[in-house]
């Protein structure tokens, strides 16, 4: 089939609506660095709290008329600026003079509501441990990388999702980034006296901030990097390019680097195949534009992407080439390289994950089990005038040890199973196919080389199909898992 070609198109982001969504609490940060803060109570809970106080740089004065052992851990200040002050009786109406802030462990609903009426009287802000209806604030779980502090809260409804929430920042954020946020502080007059408002400070801060998630410590003598990176900021028409793979489908797949890359981009040339998800996990100023390339359908050519992308370059753009699954697997991620290459301009590679990977993952079969398979073989389904590709070692597929998996080869089904049939692969061997990998729509369908042209068939060509063939898919059936299944029964019906 012909294929028409198609210019490259802008893709306007959709604007979020310009009021806020709902807040069930502000997020607030409130410095309180030589300030005074009241804590009624002297339990383990009550100490807890006190050393959050004396980590923010608090003189946090304790009322209890016995303390916790947990205190004298607590008490021990450290590094920290804060300090404690304790008071061996009850809070009294006195107690509250000077405070910023008021905090209590009461046993009672009546001590709760004595302490929070008594502050609130003097127009502080209350917090009772455990006691919602006696709070005017929560403490959230917090992730610390001072000075990066990313405070969590669930208003209270769910403290346990707050606690599992922070964990999975925790992962994303290297203990070095706090040693890289206090290089930011030494280091921002500099860009600020140095670099223009705009362009120039944003390439400063975004190569900035590359160092500090490269999991590296940050220097310790701020000069030299400080000025490389200026100097680097200050080259104008320097452009970039970075081919990102997208994966196939579901954006929870792209890797944390894809995700720096699309938040530091210019310009983004996407696939037809890119989830809209994944987009907008981009720099909220980014040109988008589509340059959709989809076997027998409307395409834009190669040449005009490969041009788009020099132009680009040559502006001092970074460019994000966004492509659905990996970039170097089937992409013509090498073209678009020699390309930027014979034009002298830089590029770099983001990979992404196959489909043949998230394939495997979503079947739950692995395609290099040891019992059934010793080898993994990735294929295109068609050559580049339309039918088989001929230059594919055909008897080699055919090798029963071998798992084989077929890309962008629906409309080839019937003449893959015609060739691997006629090298010799029996007509038993289990096949899968899947289409609309990783996406809401996944759909599959299980049988045997003999039954793959029909089952194929049934799966339509709405979304990319993945064709799989060896033992290792005889394991078991897929059927059990929470998607759409075909199988070769249901096809036929």
């Amino acid at each position: 089939m012909r294929q028409t070609s198609r210019k490259p198109v802008e893709v306007k982001r959709r604007r979020r609506p310009a009021r806020v969504g709902s807040l069930a609490c502000l997020p607030l940060f409130f410095p309180l660095e030589g300030r005074k803060v009241l804590l009624a109570g002297g339990t383990e809970a009550a100490a807890w709290k006190a050393e959050l106080l004396v980590a923010a740089g608090a003189e946090v004065h304790v009322y209890a008329e016995e303390f916790d052992s947990a205190f004298e851990s607590a008490s021990v200040t450290g590094e920290n600026t804060g300090r404690y002050v304790f008071h061996r009786h009850p809070w009294a109406d006195d107690s509250f003079e000077g405070m910023s802030l008021a905090i209590a462990d009461a046993e009672t609903e009546g001590a709760a509501r004595a302490f929070a009426c008594a502050a609130r009287a003097r127009g502080l802000p209350v917090n009772v441990i455990d006691k919602p209806a006696y709070c005017d604030f929560q403490f959230g779980s917090i992730v610390n990388r001072s000075p990066v502090v990313i405070g969590i809260s669930t208003n209270g409804v769910a403290p346990i999702l707050g606690q599992a929430i922070r964990r999975r920042i925790e992962t994303l954020l290297p203990e070095s980034l706090q040693s890289w946020a206090e290089l930011a502080g030494r280091v921002r007059s500099r860009t600020l006296e140095h670099l223009r408002a705009g362009a120039e400070r944003r390439r400063f801060w975004e190569r900035f901030s590359d160092l500090a998630f490269a999991g590296r410590k940050a220097p310790d003598g701020e000069n030299a990097l400080a000025e490389t990176l200026v100097a680097d900021a200050r080259t104008a028409g320097r452009g970039h390019v970075t081919l990102v793979g997208a994966g196939p489908g579901d954006a929870e797949f792209l890797t944390l680097k894809a995700v720096r890359a699309l938040q530091a981009a210019d310009v983004i040339l996407f696939d037809d195949l890119v989830d809209d998800a994944v987009l907008e996990l981009a720099r909220r100023e980014a040109k988008r534009m589509l340059v959709g390339k989809r076997g027998g359908r409307e395409s834009c050519r190669q040449e005009d992407i490969n041009a788009m992308m020099v132009s680009l370059a040559r502006q001092g753009k970074h460019v994000v080439r966004l492509k659905s699954g990996d970039p170097m697997v089937f992409g013509r991620g090498g073209e678009e390289l020699d390309r930027l290459a014979s034009e002298g301009i830089a590029a770099s590679v983001v990979p992404g994950i196959t489909a043949a990977s998230a394939m495997a993952a979503s079947l739950g079969i692995s395609m290099t089990h040891r019992d059934h398979a010793q080898s993994v073989r990735l294929v295109t389904g068609h050559s580049r005038h339309g039918g088989l590709p001929e230059s594919v070692d055909w008897q080699g597929l055919a090798d029963p040890a071998t798992t084989t998996v077929f890309y962008m080869g629906a409309r080839m089904a019937a003449r893959i199973r015609e060739r691997l049939l006629r090298e010799g692969l029996s007509a038993d061997t289990p096949a899968v196919a899947v289409s609309g990998i990783s996406r809401p729509e996944e759909t599959r369908w299980q049988g045997t080389l003999d039954g793959l042209a029909s089952g194929v068939e049934g799966l339509g060509l709405d979304h990319p199909v993945l064709i799989s063939i060896g033992k290792v898919f005889g394991q078991r059936s897929i059927v059990e898992a929470e998607v759409p299944v075909r199988d070769e029964m249901s096809v036929a019906l």
